[in-house]
């Protein structure tokens, strides 16, 4: 078993604010509209029309919130020896978003990282209503550092996407300081996955899906192939209560992958419109599988666009499937002018390099006590 792979974790995070930007102007749009406006070949690349060009969304600043909760979740238990925090320090992160986004709610005390302080991820761009509303009622408790929804006591019974879309860094801990072997930290990816979703999203659906997609980003920065790394996460989701609707949505996205370059935005549409969690992984997943040949770089850009034309959720679905697609491959396969022109690229690439340290072979220690640098601990 080894660390994750440092580029494939800027490139999971890179490739889904990608993703992210390429659909967000056409989210919602129906396929006939794409086309009129954009050509037969539906949206080929960034456009302002709906905010400005490489412009993300909600799902790139709850994914980067959570990578940053999980590396102070692992900075604590390496420092303090006991873990367990990694839920409440999830939960506050997302109330740190909550406020960026504008929200008035009562005061608490839930700290702020380097991410909060940046000015850039300041800016609202059309949250999930489920996710306000989830985390209005946290905030209302003010103990932003207790989780009030989880797997065991749903705060809600909502599978809608914002869970998902946000958990692709529950894969990036999980290494050999887990005791067990690989099928334990993947399983304990997949559990980190479903417990970021659940704390706002009750329903199976909402968060096993982003235990799915969690525990598949974590076989692929490892080096696993996408097709093994997805078959070896939905064997730790078939063993969860309630999978059998994500279960059929993974089913339905295998096949109609095997259409390959066919495959049209028609036929993806039967995979439903990605508004909810079961379905925006079976599209992220299809498209990501569906193409097959070609160099990475050229897999990457068909894969992406084919994500994004659709009549439904496209920025989340174009999300997910850069998660998986730069985790896959790096960022030697994400076309240089899409990385260059993405919105928040130097937050993701400080984000990414966090990780890479604090989830690495060497993470920061004191070399005359071996303990966590006080100055980690501030970074993160």
């Amino acid at each position: 078993m080894t660390f994750p792979d440092p580029d494939r974790m800027l490139g999971c995070l890179l490739g889904g604010a990608i993703g992210d930007a390429l659909g967000a102007p056409i989210e919602g749009r129906p396929i006939a509209e794409i086309r009129a406006k954009h050509g037969a070949a539906g949206l080929t690349e960034y456009s302002d029309a709906r905010v400005r060009a490489g412009a993300v969304t909600d799902d790139t600043q709850m994914t980067l919130f959570t990578a940053e909760a999980l590396i102070q979740a692992s900075i604590r238990e390496r420092s303090k020896g006991i873990g367990g925090a990694a839920p409440g320090l999830l939960q506050a992160a997302y109330l740190q978003w909550l406020r960026t986004q504008g929200e008035e709610f009562p005061d608490q005390d839930f700290g702020g990282g380097w991410l909060f302080a940046q000015p850039e991820m300041h800016e609202r761009r059309g949250p999930g209503k489920t996710c306000l509303s989830a985390l209005h009622t946290i905030a209302a408790r003010r103990r932003p550092y207790v989780p009030v929804g989880g797997i065991e006591e749903p705060i809600n019974d909502s599978k809608g996407c914002g869970g998902v879309m946000r958990a692709a860094p529950a894969g990036f801990p999980f290494s050999p300081r887990v005791p067990g072997g690989v099928a334990d930290c993947r399983r304990a990816a997949f559990a980190m996955g479903a417990t970021s979703a659940a704390l706002t999203h009750g329903h199976p659906s909402g968060y096993l899906s982003a235990g799915v997609l969690a525990a598949t980003v974590w076989g692929l920065l490892r080096g696993a192939d996408l097709a093994d790394a997805l078959d070896a996460a939905r064997t730790v989701l078939e063993s969860y209560a309630g999978h059998e609707e994500t279960s059929a949505s993974l089913d339905a996205a295998v096949a109609l992958a095997r259409d390959g370059a066919a495959l049209t935005p028609e036929r993806l549409e039967t995979l439903g419109g990605g508004w909810t969690g079961e379905e925006a992984l079976a599209i992220g997943v299809c498209a990501a599988l569906a193409v097959r040949d070609g160099a990475p770089a050229d897999v990457v850009r068909r894969a992406l666009r084919l994500a994004v034309n659709h009549s439904g959720d496209s920025d989340s679905t174009g999300s997910i499937c850069g998660n998986l697609l730069g985790a896959r491959y790096g960022t030697a396969a994400l076309p240089g002018h899409w990385q260059a022109g993405v919105e928040l690229r130097r937050v993701i690439v400080q984000i990414a390099a966090d990780a890479a340290l604090e989830f690495g072979p060497d993470a920061p220690t004191d070399p005359t006590t071996d303990d966590v640098p006080m100055s980690w601990h501030t970074r993160a």
